[in-house]
């Protein structure tokens, strides 16, 4: 008889994923273990140190997870979640899988949020994918109103499904270049995470390069071209003194403050993560 406990299983996961090249083989063997199981990944831990078994269902399924994430399909599509700052997202194919270092560029937003003086600050989010950013905004200030935009008709109802209820959370299925015109001079934040890997630079993991949708991930020849949308769209947005907020790769800053500052933007700034790699730049609108 095949040795079903949780720690067999898990251990075997974790050496399959090695062999794979995932880069956290221990880590997704125990999230794709809690997932088949309806666990939390501590539960997981615990069983294993139980010696609790698991049945022949379980660890069939458990296996095909398992093969799933050897082909390198990202592990969010495979559970369905990702975790964004305090929010557990619903994730899969055609929508863009929200990155922990994300989390620090909507701190950006979110402060000035809570600084406007305004009873009730507006902050947009163009390009919104699965809704992280725009969602972040709206539950972690909760006096503000949010907008958010997305043009892919993929991306669009993953968005839909993780801000459905949320009040003070406009959605639109429409193209950062002209959407909420009728916001134009009142918004507190403009923030996105734009796609800005320039075209002939295909990305290093498998799990960029075949899962994450190209409309997320490629922008023109420099990866700037949204960018360049972005800094005219958001002059009209913002009122005087309002905030841009844009994430990009970690050698753009410098190219992304002239673009600002050519445009008429003050203060362009370049600010780094978690990781101390340029991850964001903010300016404030004249």
């Amino acid at each position: 008889m095949p040795d079903t406990t949780i720690s067999t299983l898990v251990r075997a996961a974790a050496q399959r994923l090695a062999e794979a090249g995932v880069p956290d083989p221990q880590v997704d063997a125990e999230l794709l273990a809690a997932h088949v199981l309806g666990m939390r990944r501590g539960e997981v831990q615990s069983a294993i140190i139980r010696g609790a078994v698991a049945d022949d269902a379980d660890a069939e399924a458990l296996d095909s997870a398992v093969v799933r994430r050897s082909a390198r399909e990202p592990l969010q599509h495979i559970t369905g979640t990702a975790p964004f700052r305090h929010l557990e997202l619903a994730v899969g194919p055609g929508v863009f899988v929200p990155r922990p270092e994300t989390e620090t560029v909507v701190q950006y937003a979110i402060d000035a949020l809570l600084s406007a003086a305004d009873p009730e600050p507006i902050g947009v989010d163009l390009g919104t994918g699965s809704g992280a950013i725009a969602l972040a905004m709206a539950t972690e200030v909760p006096h503000a109103r949010v907008y958010a935009a997305e043009l892919s008709p993929d991306a669009f109802p993953w968005a839909q499904r993780n801000t459905a209820g949320i009040d003070n959370l406009t959605l639109v299925n429409d193209d950062l270049a002209h959407a909420f015109r009728e916001l134009d001079g009142t918004a507190s934040v403009v923030i996105s995470n734009p796609p800005y890997v320039p075209d002939a630079a295909v990305p290093r993991d498998p799990e960029v390069r075949l899962f994450d949708p190209a409309m997320a991930l490629y922008g023109g020849e420099d990866g700037l071209d949204v960018v360049r949308v972005l800094s005219t769209r958001a002059l009209e947005l913002l009122r005087g003194g309002g905030l841009l907020v844009i994430e990009h790769g970690e050698l753009q800053g410098e190219q992304i403050r002239s673009i600002l500052t050519a445009d008429g933007w003050r203060a362009a700034a370049t600010h780094r993560d978690l990781t101390l790699r340029d991850r964001l730049t903010t300016a404030l609108r004249p």
